[in-house]
């Protein structure tokens, strides 16, 4: 593995929930003192673009959309003038966008390859999903929910990220669920590790874990399942950019 050193992620994300909370969500991993999380940038979450679009640009000298230069490639680039940093873009990838999964990272890892030329710079940038959004790890740490709603829930028994729509599911059981209050107090009680414990599942929220630790140069055990755990398929390739 790569030397420790002190490591400075910067978050852009797409949720309004994540500008909020996701650096606390992701506190777990700092809790070694070798790392910093927060969010840089909020940006709308991007599509795959169509043929004719896609010509369209190409036809006016394009490589990438304007928007995607502007807030996802070169706030990346500033960010990553800062020795030690790395650039994590997280979306939320609801259930009808699930089977376009790898079109939607193609936009993303494209909107980074494309401004941030230099291979060591690209290395340092990852995209990642929430599955299907971030209230979804909740229901893997039940308990949280139950602290702050008084309810009785017990752990989900199949993979959360399989949940099609866990913030209906948490209106279901408090209607006046609200996505930032609440989930930044449900935030607070979650226990990253009890939402990783069982390798089979949280798939794409491991692999998010996973390339933090290795960008920190943090060799991988048995925490968060690391060792043994499954990732993604679709945002697992990037760990092999990063050295060590």
């Amino acid at each position: 593995m790569s030397e420790r050193t002190f490591s400075h992620f910067g978050l852009i994300v797409t949720g309004d929930g994540e500008v909020a909370f996701l650096a606390d969500f992701l506190r777990a991993v700092a809790a070694d003192g070798g790392c910093h999380f927060k969010v840089i940038r909020k940006v709308g979450q991007r599509s795959p673009r169509g043929e004719r679009a896609v010509q369209r640009m190409v036809g006016s000298g394009k490589l990438i959309p304007d928007r995607d230069q502007e807030e996802i490639g070169l706030p990346a680039r500033d960010f990553l003038r800062t020795p030690g940093s790395y650039v994590v873009l997280v979306d939320d990838l609801e259930s009808a966008r699930a089977p376009q999964a790898a079109e939607v990272f193609s936009r993303y890892r494209h909107a980074f390859d494309t401004i941030l030329v230099q291979p060591e710079l690209k290395a340092r940038s990852s995209v990642h999903f929430m599955v299907m959004m971030i209230e979804a790890y909740y229901f893997a740490h039940s308990a949280a929910i139950n602290k702050v709603f008084g309810t009785n829930l017990q752990d989900e028994v199949e993979d959360v990220e399989t949940m099609p729509h866990p913030k209906n599911k948490l209106k279901g059981i408090a209607r006046h669920f609200d996505e930032i209050e609440h989930g930044k107090a449900i935030v607070q009680q979650l226990d990253l590790a009890h939402v990783l414990a069982r390798p089979e599942t949280c798939a794409s929220l491991r692999t998010l874990v996973a390339w933090c630790q290795k960008a920190k140069g943090v060799p991988f055990g048995d925490e968060f399942c690391l060792a043994n755990g499954r990732l993604s398929e679709v945002t697992k390739a990037q760990l092999d950019a990063l050295p060590g």
